[in-house]
């Protein structure tokens, strides 16, 4: 079982990020159930704008990203919240998983079949509900399996404040609780579809060339 999260703030990997922070409270869950888990930060790659699931440039690290997609069985995606709305990063990196969407599996089915998603959302005042419900639509609607109740999140009070870490987020009862049933739900589905995939009746894609 592999476990990939996409940390979506606009910070690199060697600066604080407030949605690692929260982040690191879920994989503790995986790494108790021994779950092969990476982090990667994505901008600390160089993702190129675009909807298409194939490298834009030379320079485009895209096909990165997606390569460590395909072999995971858990994505979550990791987004701060600016202005009520998901980080710039995070609306990248689902244009680039919707562009591959098309794609399909050794069974004809689309490509993320069989594989689960989670989210993971952190600011300062609101928007979390919104944003979940965005990246858990938008993986649903590619082909992730969306379980019940992954999303777990921070905000702090209206207004400007403190971030998670600086406002001790982890202190958070509902935050922490909702971590860990994120985790066990998102591991408990992935097993589930590993024993039993989803069936291709019905569902294959017919090719024309």
């Amino acid at each position: 079982m592999k476990a990939l999260v996409i940390n979506c703030t606009l910070n690199k990997s060697n600066q604080t990020s407030n949605t690692r922070a929260l982040i690191d409270e879920s994989v503790k869950i995986f790494d108790e159930k021994e779950i092969e888990t990476e982090i990667v930060t994505l901008a600390d790659y160089n993702i190129e704008y675009g909807v298409t699931g194939d490298a834009i440039s030379d320079n485009d690290e895209w096909p990165i990203i997606f390569k460590k997609v395909k072999e995971a069985d858990i994505l979550i995606i990791g987004s701060p919240i600016w202005l009520g709305q998901q980080s710039s990063l995070t609306t990248v990196l689902i244009e680039r998983l919707y562009g591959a969407s098309s794609q399909t599996n050794d069974k004809g089915q689309y490509l993320f079949y069989n594989k689960v998603g989670g989210v993971v959302v952190t600011g300062n005042e609101d928007g979390a509900k919104h944003v979940s419900r965005s990246v858990l639509y938008a993986l649903s609607h590619i082909g992730f399996t969306v379980p019940p109740n992954v999303d777990t999140y921070w905000v702090g009070e209206a207004g400007p404040g403190p971030s998670y870490i600086e406002a001790k987020g982890y202190e958070n009862e509902f935050t922490m609780q909702h971590a860990k049933i994120m985790a066990y739900n998102l591991i408990h589905f992935a097993k589930l579809l590993k024993e039993h995939p989803i069936p291709t009746e019905g569902n294959v894609i017919e090719q024309t060339n």
